[in-house]
């Protein structure tokens, strides 16, 4: 943590910081959210911690006046925003959704709203637009409309609109996804690790499959599995940024660290989406429960949706699912094996404790 710009962001009662970090003021043994409204403190007298498990394992208790410890509540405006846009997407209004249009209907001035939208739902009002649709065409496309006919059952004006948003949404054109991946290639490496075989497939776009195993056959049985109608060639030489991914993916592997800017293209929902991204952001060798990814994604009551969409990735440690646990403490499930879970976070937790002592 750059703990000169989380000072920054506490001076300036930053909101957007306030899943990334906590605070703790030593004099009154208090931790709080990074825009509490609470009298600033002395820098001398602050400790940053990355979860809420961290300040109170050091002894301090939760702020009563921005209440750390429980959910934001939702903003309302947001809500109303969202709910529009449901409910035009699956009313198929032709009315075109504008920044401007969700500003009348919640209340909120357009730049207050972009900005308000996106810390609340982690994508910004035209983004989550888009992705709605992109849900929408793929339930279509999964029951056998053809594309123009699922284009426009999508809320798209044309098919050459969503050929547009395909690349970025679906992952590959509206037609390859519908025949199962067909015209997709993928290259993938089959690496040793401490853990077993390492599998490592991508597109040119980005890394489509990270996956665990005891041996190359049941990797790639399991590579066939999720890409069926897709070419797949195993590489002896892989070209330099699948390389580059490769070995960034064997070192998270082995505990050395793990990197957040690897290119992934994979089908998911919004919610899938945004469940990955809060992963993404728990910090190295620190682990968060299901509830905790819920709350930090402003759905409290979405556990078992959090859940679901934890078990829903294909690409082992890029979206550090490991880092997830019960509220108990104990390992829960793990795609590739509990064991693996068990040696990952090891791992973590020794490289961790070398970089603090």
């Amino acid at each position: 943590m750059n703990e000169a710009i989380a000072w920054e962001s506490v001076l300036q009662r930053d909101a957007s910081a306030d899943e990334r970090f906590f605070y703790g003021v030593t004099t009154t043994g208090i931790y709080c959210r990074p825009s509490c409204p609470s009298r600033k403190p002395k820098r001398d007298n602050v400790a940053f911690f990355s979860s809420i498990e961290a300040a109170e394992r050091a002894g301090f208790r939760a702020c009563q006046r921005c209440r750390p410890n429980r959910a934001k509540a939702p903003n309302s405006a947001v809500e109303t925003a969202r709910s529009y846009i449901d409910r035009h997407i699956s009313d198929l209004s032709d009315e075109r959704i504008t920044l401007e249009r969700l500003s009348e209907q919640s209340g909120m001035s357009p730049y207050h709203l972009q900005r308000k939208f996106k810390e609340t739902v982690g994508l910004t009002p035209a983004q989550y637009v888009r992705a709605r649709k992109s849900e929408r065409l793929k339930d279509e496309l999964k029951r056998g409309e053809t594309v123009s006919r699922a284009s426009f059952g999508a809320g798209y004006g044309s098919s050459s609109r969503v050929y547009e948003d395909a690349p970025t949404r679906l992952g590959m054109t509206p037609a390859t996804y519908k025949s199962g991946g067909s015209g997709a290639h993928i290259d993938y490496i089959i690496a040793k690790t401490s853990l077993g075989s390492l599998l490592v497939g991508a597109t040119n776009r980005g890394v489509c499959a990270v996956t665990l195993g005891d041996n190359a056959e049941v990797l790639e049985a399991a590579l066939e599995r999720e890409y069926p109608a897709a070419s797949r060639k195993r590489l002896t030489e892989p070209w330099s940024a699948l390389r580059n991914w490769v070995e960034a993916v064997v070192a998270t592997v082995e505990g050395a660290g793990s990197r957040t800017d690897i290119p992934i293209d994979v089908q998911a929902s919004a919610f899938q989406w945004k469940v990955w991204r809060e992963l993404q952001q728990i910090p190295f060798g620190e682990t968060r429960s299901y509830s905790d990814i819920a709350n930090a994604i402003g759905s409290p009551r979405s556990v078992r949706a959090v859940a679901s969409a934890i078990a829903n990735n294909r690409v082992a440690v890029v979206i550090p699912c490991h880092r997830v646990v019960r509220e108990s403490g104990s390992l829960g499930g793990y795609r590739w094996g509990v064991e693996r879970k068990r040696k990952l976070l090891a791992k973590e937790r020794a490289t961790r404790g070398e970089s603090t002592s």
